[in-house]
C-alpha cells in the first residue's frame, strides 16, 4: 500500500467479484471491487473514496489476471509543461501493463466495456506480470517484472516514457524484484535482489541500468547470503544495505 500526504490510502486488489451496474456516481452498485485499484479515505473511518477498474476487470479477473500481485506508489507532485501540477499514483499487475491514475480522479469504471478511463496506460511495457512494487528516484521509475530485466522509465512533462529508457542486462526470475534506491541529487543507486540460489544483490546506477555496479557473485563465495526467497527487498540505512534472507539478515558495507 501507499499513502500521500493527506492520510489517503492506495492499492490494487486481486481478482474478484466487481458490479458492471454503477451507481449515479459511478461507483459499483453493491459495493464490490474487484480487481481495481482503489483509494481509500481515512477520514471518519475507512472507506472508498476513488477507484479505477479496467474496461475488461471481468475478463482478468475470471483468468487470474488481476492487478493485485502488484504494489502502488504515489508520486510527488508533478508539473507538465504548461506548469499544471499532477498528483499521481502508479501499479501494475499481472497482466504487464503499467496503470498512472490521477489521485483527484481516478476514471471509475466504462460502463460500455471499450476504453479506460485512466491519466495514462502503457501497454505491454513489461515482459512479464509484477509481483512487486515499483521505487521512484529523480524522475524515474524502477520495475521489475516476473522474468524481465529491470527496467526504467523516465518521467516528463508529468507522464511516463511509454518505453523503458535503460535496463539492466540481468533478467529476474519468478517473482521479479522489488528495487530500492539510495543516494541524493541526481546520483543514485538502484538495488535490487534476485531469487536464485545463492541469491544475488545487485547494485545498478540510476541513471543508466545498463551499468551494474557490483553484484554479490563477483567475489566468489565471499558475499553470498543463501538462497534466494520471495518478495526481498532491500533497504538502506546509516550507509549500509540489509538483505532479508531465509534465515536472517545479511548487512553489506564498503570495504575498510
Amino acid at each position: 500500500m501507499a499513502a500521500d500526504s493527506l492520510g489517503n490510502i492506495y492499492f490494487l486488489d486481486g481478482n474478484g467479484t466487481f458490479d458492471t451496474t454503477l451507481k449515479s456516481n459511478g461507483f459499483p452498485i453493491n459495493g464490490d471491487f474487484g480487481n481495481a485499484f482503489l483509494k481509500l479515505s481515512s477520514t471518519n473511518g475507512l472507506r472508498v473514496d476513488d477507484y479505477f477498474a479496467l474496461y475488461n476487470t471481468v475478463q482478468e479477473s475470471n483468468q487470474d489476471e488481476d492487478l493485485g500481485s502488484g504494489g502502488a506508489i504515489v508520486l510527488p507532485d508533478l508539473r507538465d509543461k504548461n506548469g499544471v501540477v499532477h498528483h499521481l499514483a502508479v501499479g501494475a499487475g499481472k497482466d504487464s501493463n503499467i496503470y498512472v491514475v490521477n489521485r483527484d480522479n481516478m476514471g471509475k469504471y466504462d460502463p460500455d466495456g471499450v476504453n479506460d478511463n485512466v491519466y495514462q496506460e502503457i501497454m505491454g511495457a513489461l515482459a512479464g506480470g509484477v509481483w512487486a512494487m515499483p521505487a521512484y528516484f529523480n524522475n524515474a521509475l524502477f520495475y521489475g517484472a516476473v522474468n524481465d530485466n529491470l527496467k526504467a522509465f523516465t518521467i516528463s512533462n508529468a507522464k511516463l516514457s511509454t518505453s523503458p529508457t535503460s535496463q539492466s542486462v540481468t533478467a529476474f526470475t519468478y517473482p521479479g524484484t522489488t528495487p530500492a534506491v539510495s543516494g541524493t541529487g541526481l546520483e543514485g543507486i538502484v538495488w535490487a535482489v534476485e531469487n536464485t540460489s545463492p541469491a544475488v544483490l545487485h547494485a545498478y546506477s540510476a541513471t543508466n541500468l545498463a551499468q551494474e555496479l557490483y553484484n554479490s557473485n563477483q567475489a566468489g563465495s565471499r558475499d553470498h547470503f543463501g538462497p534466494g526467497n520471495k518478495f526481498i527487498t532491500p533497504i538502506i540505512a546509516n550507509g549500509k544495505v540489509f538483505v532479508g534472507t531465509q534465515t536472517g539478515v545479511a548487512i553489506f558495507g564498503l570495504l575498510q
